[in-house]
């Protein structure tokens, strides 16, 4: 059976995936590009947006690569496919441009569903309205036989964790303490219990944190 992954997921050192302030000019808020800068800087990331050359290797370059690889469809909040009240736009089609960096079909979780939305390279953005289990079993679906990677923002990981549906986790602990914004963990005491976790230390600075259920 396909798996539930998420991959490249970061977050601050005081456990928040994104920063106060979300909107059209910020989309992490105060946080900015920080809890990403590592990913940025690896050839991957250097490849995947902006199409540049360079970029380091390694261990960051190796994790990031992970990425795409096997994924058949995402699922994704609505707080990562637009700032706050996107739904109100009838012409906003993500924080990506015309080509988004996905290229699977892509299930956005809205109380706000509208038509399906068909982008350049592969990616089609559906809205739906349903609970965690409901939206893993249409994704999977959609996947063929693929892993579905669960794309965040981080209260949509929350819920999927709560609910034990994630199969493999990837986070990336990043140096810097943000004080304010959307946490990741609250409310998971004991998460660890059901998972094999590994820990990578990077020349960077981040420390990815791998959670893999252990029946998997």
């Amino acid at each position: 059976m396909s798996l539930a992954r998420v991959q490249n997921f970061s977050i601050s050192l005081d456990g928040f995936a994104t920063g106060e302030g979300q909107s059209l000019e910020t989309p992490f808020g105060h946080a900015g590009d920080r809890l990403h800068e590592w990913m940025l800087a690896t050839r991957y990331g250097r490849e995947m947006f902006g199409g540049q050359p360079g970029g380091s290797g390694g261990i960051d370059d190796a994790f990031a690569r992970q990425f795409d690889l096997g994924i058949g469809a995402e699922i994704m909040g609505a707080r990562k496919f637009g700032p706050p009240e996107w739904h109100e736009d009838p012409e906003w089609k993500g924080w990506w441009g015309a080509n988004p960096p996905f290229h699977t079909p892509v299930f956005v979780l809205t109380h706000h569903p509208r038509p399906s939305i068909e982008m350049e390279g592969g990616t089609t953005f559906h809205f739906i309205d349903a609970p965690p289990a409901q939206a893993l079993e249409t994704a999977r679906e959609a996947a063929g036989g693929q892993d579905v990677r669960l794309g965040g923002g981080p209260s949509m990981i929350r819920d999927f964790l709560a609910a034990g549906l994630v199969d493999h986790l990837h986070t990336v602990v990043v140096p810097i303490l943000l004080g304010r914004g959307e946490r990741l963990w609250d409310g998971l005491e004991g998460l660890e219990k059901g998972y094999e976790v590994e820990a990578t230390s990077s020349p960077s600075g981040v420390t990815h944190v791998t959670f893999t259920r252990a029946s998997v």
